[in-house]
């Protein structure tokens, strides 16, 4: 089953930390996952958060209103 991971945020740097996060937890496990950035508000109202950034993986909201750390997106996506 492939990986979908959003990023949803206005593109702040806290959000963008996370993004990078995302991509350096990806690297070190060494799996292939899809990363996509989502900076619409439409598009992240959709998921009914207030704070942002929000981590989602698979559809399914892991972490909101702060940076996601590394081990910790690594412990998600095991």
């Amino acid at each position: 089953m492939s990986t979908t991971i959003k990023v949803l945020g206005p593109g702040c740097p806290k959000c963008k930390t996370t993004f990078h996060n995302v991509e350096e937890a990806i690297k070190q496990l060494g799996i292939e996952a899809t990363i996509e950035k989502v900076e619409d508000i439409e598009e992240m109202m959709k998921y009914n958060v207030l704070t942002t950034p929000v981590l989602v993986i698979n559809e399914e909201i892991k972490i909101k209103g702060r940076i996601a750390q590394i081990d910790e997106i690594k412990e998600l996506l095991k």
